[in-house]
């Protein structure tokens, strides 16, 4: 009877076996447990090495993401914050005979250019039902320089003041401005000794 060859034999076979072939099977079958042993321990490594490589890439896309909308957050704050005007200091500027007017932040500021007196004129006015604190004007120049902001104003609702701010210099073809409201990186204080300018706003 050869039972040596075989890995698997009922209990009553290797009973009947001989001392030296009941060694050899037994080291058989430990060899074969062995290998089997290998192979699940391999295949149940590469299982969670997998896992864990999908779970990596979720997380990473998932920082992406919140990354992605923090950033977008931000940009949203900044528009609707005290100084949400980055759209209007970088973008297209009016040309010398165009007139401003639009409402920013709950103010309607109406302003243009004066060629005679090289100064931009107009007013501010509280389109809210509150009283808007600290409202003040600015006014980028092409040539880079910035005009204001005029002197902080406390606005009730439906006020208006005039604005004017003048420039030093004419070598400028374009521009653009906006309102502030509130205490901010441009309050008056902290800006009168960065910038050559001048503004002055008076209530009607």
């Amino acid at each position: 009877m050869n039972v040596i060859g075989s890995p698997i034999i009922t209990w009553t076979k290797v009973c009947s076996l001989n001392v030296s072939e009941r060694k050899v099977y037994i080291d058989r079958f430990t060899q074969v447990l062995a290998v089997v042993t290998l192979i699940l321990a391999i295949v149940i490594g590469g299982c969670s090495s997998d896992e864990g490589t999908g779970e990596k890439q979720s997380s990473g896309r998932s920082a992406r993401n919140r990354g992605e909308h923090d950033r977008n957050g931000s940009e949203h704050d900044g528009e609707g914050g005290e100084h949400g005007t980055e759209g209007e200091e970088s973008g297209t500027q009016l040309g010398l005979n165009d007139i401003y007017d639009k409402i920013r932040n709950g103010v309607r500021l109406t302003i243009a250019y004066d060629a005679q007196s090289n100064s931009f004129n107009g007013t501010v006015q509280n389109t809210t039902n509150k009283t808007l604190q600290r409202v003040r004007v600015e006014v980028h120049l092409s040539n880079g320089k910035e005009l204001g902001p005029t002197t902080p104003a406390d606005l009730a609702p439906g006020e208006r003041a005039d604005v004017k701010l003048t420039a030093t210099s004419k070598n400028f073809n374009g521009w653009t401005a906006h309102p502030e409201v509130g205490t901010g990186e441009h309050d008056i204080g902290e800006r009168r000794g960065q910038h050559d300018r001048e503004g002055r706003v008076e209530h009607e």
